[in-house]
């Protein structure tokens, strides 16, 4: 079993995968001012409510986008694990062939998602990563990475509305009972909820003419399973995938580990 975790500006993203099977998937709040052993902590507290024993762990993966704690978490994993992670980066083998301008401008985040895509899933391939940014990989129907989206998460769009509309207020992400709104809660979760779905729709229709061969579409990330039941074109919920992708990257660098 591998302890896979993910590293977010939102959250920090903690799983154990057994072959092709999480045991878990949690999350933890993103603290950058955190010491490692508070980290440490956070994640045997994890480990230990799912009876997972360090004996049962042979090894651990990270990534991140977040510089700041890399270091604190993978002290904190090595203090668990008794021996050091792989980190994603530069030096580890993904096999994900990267056709952009600058291929190390790549986040660690969208190269584990697409590598697990690629290991489940038929090219051409749109992987939505719904956070604190939305993200779209693109993947030609040869398996390269051709590029991508960035455009601002369903939270970021929601704080700035409400930071800047003196007369709206926080509201909670949840669909309402209709489209149309009939009062100013309701239309704010209506024109979030829907405005979402309507660009990933848009940005599939987008895409795919860009491509050949019509793209199976996954969409994953903690803001994924709010929004995508509302599309219209057909997308594929995965949750695990990010850390479905640490486990590959791991495997694919089984002689790196064995030699530490």
């Amino acid at each position: 079993m591998i302890l896979a975790v993910d590293i977010g500006n939102t959250n920090i993203v903690i799983g154990c995968i057994n072959g092709k099977d999480c045991a878990f998937v949690e999350r933890l709040s993103t603290v950058r001012t955190k010491t490692e052993l508070e980290y440490a902590i956070d994640i045997k507290n994890v480990l230990d409510i799912y009876h997972i024993k360090r004996t049962d762990l042979e090894g651990g993966i990270i990534s991140s986008v977040v510089p700041q704690i890399t270091t604190a978490v993978r002290l904190a994993v090595e203090k668990i694990l008794k021996k050091e992670p792989l980190v994603v980066g530069a030096g580890i083998k993904t096999g994900l062939n990267i056709r952009i301008d600058n291929p190390a401008q790549l986040g660690s985040d969208l190269v584990v998602d697409s590598v697990a895509a690629l290991a489940e899933y038929p090219a051409p391939l749109l992987i939505f990563d719904m956070g604190t940014a939305n993200t779209v990989c693109v993947i030609d129907r040869d398996k390269n990475y051709v590029g991508g989206m960035i455009y601002p998460g369903i939270g970021v769009s929601l704080d700035s509305l409400t930071a800047h509309a003196s007369q709206l207020g926080g509201i909670s992400l949840e669909v309402p009972q209709h489209i149309i709104g009939k009062n100013t809660v309701d239309c704010m979760k209506s024109g979030v909820i829907y405005s979402a779905a309507a660009a990933i729709d848009g940005i599939i229709e987008r895409l795919s003419d860009e491509l050949e061969g019509d793209p199976t579409v996954i969409a994953t990330g903690g803001l994924a399973e709010k929004i995508i039941p509302y599309c219209r074109k057909e997308v594929i919920l995965d949750d695990n995938l990010l850390l479905k992708g640490l486990a590959v990257i791991y495997r694919k660098n089984a002689d790196k580990v064995h030699h530490r």
